[in-house]
């Protein structure tokens, strides 16, 4: 009996030894997790927590240690969000919770709204630290020249905006539309650039209507008051060309409405202030061909008031109207080229190879007739690499000098001072003995760079041929034989 207890005593103790070491293998096998305090809301400024990600941690929906915590974006999902060039792709920090670990995590959402959740944030909830850094999101920009600006295409695209889109979180749009504000006057009061991004921006006021006041994209604005449109006073006109291309457009602004009979302007004169009213008789006076003229700079289109059509045009003009008036093709203007040569500072023209010249024989040039004249409309810009291109379209690429002679030092003989070549040989032109013969040479000019200009009536364009190069002997022109004379 003795024995049997003995044995039932030793198989209760081992059975509750294997329980006991088995209860402890899995307590000690369970995950830890941290808890969580309570959530305070951030009350610091709201633009000083504008934060962007290290990469270096994931945002979770709780606090990442958190049993239940899920992944919002991964580690890799954050290193792109860091790296990234969109302002959308900043976060705003906007609450902490702090671990029973004294691990801080922040609440952020992105400038888009699109990630939103909790990431580490280091071991303060006064500083940011682990996976997010304080981020600027715009910085401070030159201000412009001109500050008096207009709305360069008042619309519903480019408005103005509590902060540039997405640099502060909801920045939100202060009107929608611009149109009714179009003939305001803005001043800008400070300027910025997207950190990111780097477009630039302007603060712009709007003393007639402050409630449009805000941030807009420095492209949508102009220092061109023509551009303003009011359709109360105004009326828009499209200058088209004879194929209907419209070629610029322009704005008659603050004008008077007709009498009641509609056969003048009212008297006494009465400012037009609906939209809808007619005004042809102001929009006529006011249509003048050198407002036209201005317009139309650098089209090489030409205007004129006395076209019967555009009479009609402007006699019908409502305010809020836009019309169309025609213009045509301005006179073509052919512009002479004159060639020179520039060493360091030194600009000298080559000048006809003639034997009335007076300029250096080295600067004496045959110039080349070519096939065609150098002309555009009258009042249209050319470039630079429009004269090149038309110099060496004909052909016209190399000017060769006259022959000439230099002195005992170097220095070419000039055409009014034959004797100057002393013993070294005789100046071109005379008669060389065996023993005294002059060494002739000749400079090659290669064409290197046009000038910008416009054409106008006798005007002049403008072509450097800066690469020289000398040889002995006397040069061989090259003369494509045209029938047109450019070179001046």
């Amino acid at each position: 009996m003795q024995s049997s207890l003995k044995k039932s005593l030793y198989l209760g103790l081992a059975a509750l030894s294997f329980a006991g070491v088995a209860a402890v293998s899995t307590t000690a096998s369970a995950k830890s997790y941290a808890t969580a305090g309570a959530y305070k809301t951030l009350t610091t400024d709201a633009t000083k927590r504008n934060v962007e990600a290290t990469g270096s941690n994931a945002l979770y929906t709780k606090p990442g240690t958190v049993k239940g915590a899920k992944v919002v974006a991964s580690k890799a999902t954050m290193a792109k969000l860091a790296s990234s060039k969109k302002s959308a792709d900043y976060f705003r920090a906007y609450g902490v919770k702090t671990t029973n670990r004294g691990s801080v995590y922040y609440r952020v959402v992105t400038m888009d709204g699109k990630y939103r959740g909790y990431v580490y944030g280091g071991k303060s909830d006064t500083a940011f630290a682990g996976g997010i850094k304080s981020a600027e999101t715009t910085t401070k920009a030159t201000m412009p020249t001109n500050t008096t600006v207009y709305f360069k295409t008042p619309g519903k695209t480019n408005v103005t905006w509590t902060a540039p889109k997405y640099t502060q979180y909801k920045a939100s749009k202060m009107v929608t539309d611009t149109t009714p504000f179009a003939a305001d006057k803005l001043t800008v009061t400070d300027a910025a650039t997207k950190t990111r991004e780097g477009s630039l921006y302007y603060y712009v006021k709007d003393a007639t209507n402050p409630s449009v006041s805000g941030w807009i994209y420095s492209g949508a604005v102009t220092t061109d008051a023509s551009v303003a449109y009011n359709q109360a006073t105004d009326v828009k006109v499209n200058f088209v060309n004879t194929d209907g291309t419209t070629v610029a457009s322009s704005t008659l602004q603050k004008l008077t409405e007709n009498n009641a009979a509609n056969t003048a302007v009212s008297d006494p004169a009465v400012a037009a202030n609906a939209k809808g009213t007619q005004v042809g008789f102001s929009a006529q006076a006011q249509a003048t061909d050198a407002w036209g003229k201005t317009a139309l700079t650098g089209t090489g289109y030409v205007y004129s008031k006395d076209t019967a059509s555009n009479q009609s045009a402007l006699l019908g003009a409502k305010t809020g109207d836009t019309i169309t008036l025609t213009v045509t093709k301005g006179t073509q203007q052919v512009q002479g080229i004159n060639a020179y040569y520039q060493k360091g500072t030194t600009v000298t023209q080559l000048v006809a190879k003639s034997d009335s010249a007076t300029a250096p024989l080295n600067f004496q040039v045959t110039f080349p007739t070519l096939g065609a004249a150098f002309a555009g409309a009258d009042g249209v810009t050319y470039t630079a690499a429009d004269v090149q291109n038309f110099l060496t379209t004909n052909k016209a690429t190399k000017l060769v000098s006259a022959p000439y002679a230099k002195d005992a030092d170097g220095k070419v003989v000039k055409t009014t001072d034959p004797t100057a070549i002393g013993t070294k040989g005789t100046a071109i032109g005379d008669t060389p003995t065996a023993d005294n013969a002059a060494v002739v040479y000749h400079s090659t000019y290669t064409l290197t760079s046009g000038v910008a200009g416009t054409y106008t009536t006798g005007g002049k364009a403008s072509a450097f041929y800066n690469t020289v190069t000398e040889a002995k002997g006397s040069g061989t022109s090259t003369d494509n034989s045209g029938s047109v004379s450019v070179f001046d």
